[in-house]
Formats: C-alpha cells, sequence, structure tokens
C-alpha cells in the first residue's frame, strides 16, 4: 500500500466503481507540485464539495504548506475543529442543540455520537488520532475578519501601499494593479465605474500612479487630501478642471470620508495589516492556513476587500523567485460573481493574472462553486486540475465540459468527451472525477473523512470563541475613534462638506463628564417665516418665525423633514466645533448643493400641507384665544367669565321663578283652606248623622215612635255624603295645587344645574379656528447642515 503520508502527497480519497459502487483500498494520493498549474471544485450543494476542499487544505497543512483561504460562507472555520483526542467533550460547544433536538437526544449524547462518528469515520479512512494531532501541530489556523473583530481584526484602508518594483516595472500588470485598486474602492463607495469612460476612475487611477510612482504609501485620510488637491493639474491633455471640477473631487472625497467616519465601517480601520507573508507564515516562520472570513460584509465590502486580497497577491508573487514546487496556495470558497464569464467585476483581472502567471512562484490557485455556469470557463482553461462532483444541470454540465475540453487542449492532452460525459452523469455523493492534465486518464474517487469537524458554518460568536486566545496577539485591541486622535489633535475624522452647503455646530456649554459617549450626528436646521391671514370676522394678520430640526439618515424614505422636531426657539450655532467628538456619518446623497436646494423646497411645502395658526373661539361668551393660547390655558383664563356669567343667569332664574313661585303658593294656601272647611263640614254632619242613629235606636227600644226620627236620619245621612263629596273635591284641588308648587322647585333646581353645565369651563363649546399660511409668503430664511452632539 502507498505510503497515506508521503510528503509532497495530498491523500484525498479511494477509487472508486462507478458500475458497482464500490469503493476500493486503493488511496488516490495527489502530487502536490500538479497544484501549481492550478485546480477548479465544482459541486452542487450536497456533492461533498465543501469536505473534499477541506481534505486538500489539511493535507497541504500536513506538508507544511500554507494556504489563503477566503471564505464568503463561514464553513471554513470548521480547520479549526480538530481534535486528536477525539473525546466528546471537545465536540460539545460545537454541536447544533437544534439537530440533537430533531434526533431526539440531549446535546451530551449528540456529542458523544459525534465523537464516535468521527472516530469510527477516520479509522475507515486508516486515519488515527496521530494524523490529527500531526495536522494541528503542523500549521497555525487563524481566522481573520475584515472590517470585524470576531475572529482576529484585519485591516485593508490604513494604507495603499506602493507596490515594489518589480511589479511597477512589469507595465501590464501596474496598470491592472492600479486599475483594480481604483476599481474596488469606487465598487465599496457603490459607484459603478467604467475604467475607460468613468471621470472617477480615470482620476483616481491618475491619483494612486503618482503617488506610487513617487514610492508613497496612500494613507486614508492622504487619499482624502489628494482627491481633493491632487498633485497634478492635468488629466491626459486636458486641463484638471475641466476633466474633474473641484466640485465632484468633492464630493468623492466626501462620499470615500463618510464611509470612513461611518461607526459600522470602524472595523475596517482596526486590527492587523494586510500582509500576504503574515498570512502565510507566523514571525517564526510557521505555516499558517489563514482564514479570511467574508460572510458578514455586504456585496461592495467583499468586492473590495477580494480585488485589493488578490492585488496584494499578486505584488508578493512578483517578488518571489521561480519554483517548480507549491510554495503556498490560495484558496477561494464560492467564487461566484467574482470571476464571471462576461461582465470585469474588479476582482476579475487579478484572478485571471493569478491563473495565468503564479504556476512559475509555486502558488496554487484552487477555485470552489456550485455555479459552473457562472465562471469563466476560458479563463479557467488555465486549471489543471478539475475535482468535478454532482452537478445540478444540463446547462452546469455543457459548460464543465467546456471547461474541461480547454484546460486539456491548453495542456495538449487527450479528452474523451463521451466518456466523461456518462462518468458525470454517474457521480453521487462524495464520489468525485478527477481530471489532471498531468495524468493520463481521470479517475473517479470517493472522498476521504476529514480530519477536521465540519459542523456548518461558525456562529461570530464561535469565531470570536476560537480567536480570543490570540488576537490581542495578532493585532492591536480595537481602540476607539475619541481615543485614537487623528495628526490635527482633533478626536476624530470630520467628514468633507461638499459646496455650497454651509456647515455649523450645535455649542455645547456644559461641562462633559469622563465618561460621554457623545457624538456629532448630522441634521438639518431650519429658520423659516410664515405668514398667516384672516379677513373674515376679527382681522388676523401674523407673522410667525418657524425653527425645525431633521435628523439625517438612509432610511428616511418619506423625506427628511419627516422625522422633523419643531424648535420653540432658535439653536446657538458655531462655525467651528466647540467638542473633540467623532462624527457620524450622513448620507452623501442628502448632502449637496442640490440636495439642499430641494430640502429647502420640500420644507416649504411642508409648512403649506401641515403648518397651522390655530386658535379657539367661544361663541357662548363671546371669547377667541390668544395667539400662543393653548386650550387648557384658554379654558382656565374663560373660568372668570364663566362665574360671572353664571351668577346673572342664576339671578335672571330666581327672578323668572319668583312670580310663579309666589302665585303657586297662594293657590295651594286658598285650596288648603278651602279643603279645611269642607273637611270641618263634613265631620260636623258625620257627627250628626251619628248621634241621630243613636236617638233612633233608643226610641225603637223604648217603645216610642220612630217615623219621624227615621226620616230626620236618612236627611243627615245624606247631608253628610254630600259634605264628603265637597271635602273631597278640596282635598284633589289641593294636591293638584301642592303638585304644582313642587314642580315649579324642580323646574328651578333643573334651570340651575343647566345653567351650571352651560357655564362649566371644562365643558364650554370650543370651535378651532385654523389659518393656513399664505404660500407665498413662506420664506426658509436659512438652511444648514448642523452637527449635534448626542449620545451614540
Amino acid at each position: 500500500m502507498p505510503n497515506l503520508d508521503d510528503r509532497n502527497s495530498f491523500y484525498l480519497g479511494r477509487d472508486h466503481d462507478l458500475a458497482t459502487g464500490q469503493t476500493s483500498a486503493t488511496p488516490l494520493l495527489y502530487d502536490s507540485k500538479h497544484l501549481t498549474t492550478h485546480a477548479v471544485c465544482v459541486g452542487m450543494t450536497g456533492s461533498g464539495k465543501t469536505g473534499l476542499c477541506v481534505s486538500l487544505l489539511e493535507e497541504a497543512a500536513l506538508d507544511g504548506i500554507p494556504a489563503i483561504v477566503i471564505d464568503p460562507k463561514g464553513d471554513l472555520g470548521n480547520l479549526l475543529l480538530a481534535f486528536p483526542k477525539l473525546r466528546p467533550e471537545d465536540f460539545r460547544p460545537w454541536i447544533d442543540p437544534g439537530e440533537a433536538a430533531r434526533k431526539g437526544v440531549d446535546p451530551d449524547a449528540f456529542a458523544q455520537q459525534t465523537a464516535d462518528l468521527w472516530r469510527d469515520g477516520l479509522a475507515k479512512w486508516d486515519q488515527g488520532p496521530e494524523r490529527v494531532q500531526r495536522y494541528v501541530d503542523s500549521v497555525e489556523r487563524i481566522i481573520f475578519t475584515p472590517g470585524s473583530s470576531a475572529g482576529v481584526p484585519l485591516t485593508v484602508l490604513r494604507s495603499f501601499n506602493a507596490p515594489p518594483q518589480e511589479l511597477i516595472d512589469d507595465v501590464d500588470l501596474y496598470r491592472a494593479r492600479v486599475g483594480s485598486a481604483a476599481s474596488g474602492l469606487l465598487a465599496l463607495l457603490g459607484i459603478d465605474a467604467d475604467p475607460v469612460r468613468s471621470s472617477e476612475h480615470i482620476f483616481l487611477s491618475n491619483v494612486f500612479d503618482h503617488a506610487w510612482r513617487a514610492g508613497r504609501d496612500l494613507g486614508i485620510e492622504q487619499l482624502i487630501r489628494e482627491i481633493q488637491q491632487p498633485p497634478f493639474d492635468k488629466v491626459g491633455v486636458m486641463e484638471l478642471e475641466s476633466f474633474f471640477p473641484a466640485k465632484q473631487r468633492a464630493e468623492l472625497a466626501m462620499a470615500l470620508n463618510n464611509l470612513l467616519a461611518s461607526p459600522a465601517f470602524a472595523g475596517w480601520m482596526q486590527g492587523a495589516p494586510l500582509s500576504v507573508p503574515n498570512l502565510l507564515r507566523s514571525p517564526e516562520g510557521k505555516p499558517r492556513v489563514s482564514i479570511l472570513s467574508i460572510a458578514d460584509l455586504d456585496d461592495a465590502q467583499r468586492m473590495f476587500f477580494v480585488t485589493i486580497l488578490l492585488n496584494e497577491v499578486l505584488a508578493w508573487m512578483r517578488t518571489q523567485p521561480g519554483t517548480g514546487s507549491l510554495r503556498a496556495i490560495l484558496y477561494m470558497d464560492e467564487v461566484f460573481g467574482y470571476f464571471p464569464p462576461v461582465g470585469a467585476p474588479p476582482s476579475k483581472l487579478p484572478m485571471l493574472t493569478l491563473l495565468k502567471q503564479a504556476r512559475a512562484f509555486g502558488l496554487g490557485v484552487v477555485l470552489a462553486t456550485q455555479n459552473p455556469v457562472d465562471l469563466d470557463y476560458k479563463g479557467l482553461s488555465n486549471c489543471g486540475t478539475w475535482l468535478l462532483g454532482r452537478l445540478q444541470t444540463e446547462r452546469d454540465k455543457a459548460r464543465v465540459m467546456e471547461g474541461l475540453e480547454g484546460a486539456s487542449a491548453q495542456a495538449g492532452a487527450q479528452f474523451n468527451k463521451q466518456e466523461m460525459e456518462r462518468t458525470l452523469a454517474g457521480l453521487g455523493s462524495r464520489v468525485f472525477l478527477i481530471n489532471n492534465v498531468h495524468e493520463d486518464a481521470p479517475r473517479v474517487f470517493h472522498t476521504r473523512w476529514a480530519m477536521s469537524y465540519l459542523r456548518g458554518p461558525l456562529s461570530r460568536e464561535q469565531v470570536k470563541t476560537l480567536m480570543d486566545p490570540v488576537r490581542d496577539t495578532l493585532a492591536p485591541p480595537v481602540v476607539s475613534s475619541v481615543e485614537a486622535p487623528l495628526p490635527d489633535g482633533r478626536g476624530s475624522r470630520r467628514p468633507i462638506v461638499p459646496h455650497g452647503v454651509t456647515e455649523r455646530f450645535v455649542r455645547y456649554e456644559e461641562k462633559l463628564p469622563r465618561d460621554a459617549q457623545l457624538t456629532y450626528q448630522p441634521a438639518l436646521y431650519a429658520h423659516a417665516k410664515a405668514h398667516f391671514v384672516r379677513t373674515t370676522g376679527e382681522d388676523i394678520d401674523v407673522w410667525r418665525d418657524l425653527y425645525w430640526t431633521a435628523p439625517l439618515a438612509d432610511e428616511a424614505a418619506a423625506g427628511v423633514w419627516s422625522q422633523a422636531q419643531r424648535r420653540d426657539d432658535a439653536l446657538t450655532l458655531a462655525e467651528t466645533p466647540t467638542l473633540e467628538l467623532p462624527f457620524e456619518e450622513f448620507p452623501s446623497g442628502l448632502v449637496s448643493e442640490k440636495a439642499f436646494k430641494q430640502h429647502g423646497r420640500d420644507l416649504e411645502e411642508m409648512i403649506y400641507q401641515s403648518e397651522r395658526l390655530r386658535l379657539w373661539e367661544c361663541a357662548a361668551l363671546g371669547e377667541r384665544s390668544g395667539l400662543d393660547e393653548e386650550e387648557a390655558a384658554f379654558r382656565q383664563r374663560l373660568e372668570g367669565a364663566c362665574d360671572r356669567k353664571l351668577k346673572a343667569e342664576m339671578d335672571a332664574i330666581e327672578t323668572a321663578f319668583a312670580a310663579k313661585i309666589k302665585r303657586a303658593d297662594a293657590s295651594v294656601a286658598s285650596k288648603q283652606k278651602k279643603y279645611d272647611e269642607q273637611n270641618s263640614q263634613f265631620w260636623g254632619r258625620l257627627f250628626g248623622f251619628v248621634w241621630k242613629l243613636i236617638d233612633l235606636a233608643l226610641s225603637a227600644i223604648q217603645g216610642r215612635a220612630v217615623s219621624r226620627r227615621s226620616s230626620s236620619s236618612a236627611t243627615a245621612a245624606r247631608q253628610a255624603a254630600t259634605e264628603r263629596g265637597q271635602a273631597q273635591r278640596a282635598k284633589a284641588d289641593l294636591d293638584e295645587a301642592t303638585a304644582a308648587r313642587a314642580a315649579l322647585d324642580e323646574q328651578l333646581d333643573a334651570a340651575k344645574v343647566e345653567a351650571a353645565l352651560k357655564y362649566d369651563p371644562q365643558r364650554l363649546v370650543l370651535e378651532p379656528i385654523e389659518i393656513a399660511p399664505r404660500k407665498s409668503d413662506i420664506d426658509v430664511e436659512s438652511l444648514v447642515l448642523v452637527w449635534l452632539p448626542a449620545e451614540r
């Protein structure tokens, strides 16, 4: 059996028979020197592409070959998850608890299963713990995070260093370096610039060219100054002011300064400087696998960083002596978008240059993708090794065949298209075809078990955990902008304000506490006058001073004035900063002479649409509020008038009811008197009738004559009944008079309650009066960019 650990041979897997589906015991050993003609690895999701590329990088590390690994997805940090002792506690911090839950086991049990799986997997592929230990000991593995402090921060903005003289002497390479530096920087600023037609690109290329030919490195501050005041007065045969006038230069400088001053971009200014020698080896000479994680960057930042990195690799490469062996690897995962078949992003030219020239310097370029149709296969014809996994579409297969045919033709090798198509159709998971132009025929193999734990993309916190022990030794700690003064002694970089925009600073008179975390934040500050006129009723003719501040932010989709705050009085402003504070970024699209003219028009329209002179009118009292009187204050002021009106109304009510009450009282008294008389007569008649009955009864007992007495009794009864009826009618008349008197009391009370409610200040009906300003009389007297000291 071949020696799996033979130096300069990469153990990538074992031969596999597609017909039988069997994997043999014969290892596939790849000669590392063949990688100097570069490689491309293609495979759809689930093909095992990442595992194969990780294994290739592990093999290079075992042979002491350093690598620069560009990681757009964040899963190549798995190269740090190699555990020689294969203990469950080694895997436990890195397993996915969610996956454990889906499998119905607790995290500790899942860690045990993972450790067993990795131990068994490595053993089946003739890899023991000692091989994992050799891998761990062979190289330093570091995760660099440009623009972030999660891993080891890496800055590319401290300076655009002048390339070495060897590169400057190579006219084509130097021209490409200048052009890609300008393209990368403009892409970062969001400027789509054509290298031939764009005045920004041509001007910026001239700035780089003048500085680098003079041997000067360009720091960002120096670059901004040279954009504003370049050390040349002609571009080609045209005067600078005609080709790229001062106003446009100021806008470009401001865009760069805004980017630089943004807190979100502060990470780009901190960390270890971008240095290819430092990425490849430690100061003591130990090989490094430097993983450059760009997963958290946006597309423009990724393109900028990759472009700068590739140019740095080119510059380093040109200083190296020629060699036929593999000196280092440049690996890029998911190269989609950086090397397209059409278009020319800034990264494409340096990548193509590396593929064409890196072989002579021992640099192997390895590119991986799952989107083969999005790669420049004419450029990839420079790749001598193709690692092909399962492909998703027929279009993908056709493009791969095109690239393979070109690579074989360039190397003078035979290419059997039909056989290759049949082979590609039969590939499965972790089964790849390797087409090496240095070998007689392609081989199908099953990839070996990776020594590193392939847990998937690492989170920001996991990267931080891995790099915490080494971060401070590899990069200086991140320092706030306030703690890092500029050469002019100020606490931070002050953005450049374009021509035609007035800039002011809000005075801060109080003493700052020692732990203050303030920044200068940009805002619009406006002073306007509006004329309010009403000629109906009482004439109103008022001019008002209006003051507004509005924060400047990209998210102000409804307009900058949509979040404005109205002020009661003017701000106290200064022409220069009164505090040493960092400056926040302002959106360049909102700060320009043209934009400010539009802001003024928008403010006038907002004032016309929404600003009103608001008054209150009380018809019941014949009163109107003052110009600055709020409703509550107006109601309070009306309390005295309400009291006076209420007293007068109460007196009127008392007067109105007095006569009625007097008449009602007289009626009650009269009816009472009559009732008393009738009632007395009734009782007199009733007693007379009773005595008649008694006399009649006694006469009958004594045998006296009763006929005359009986007639007298009947007459008395009739008289008593008559008096009773008259008494009842008198009583009804009395009750009616009494009820009428009581009703008058109720009416009096109700009238008093109604009057009290009518003149309750809190219940008064106030009619709002809103007067719009005259559109022709709205005047924005001043509109400036103002810097407000505010909490971060």
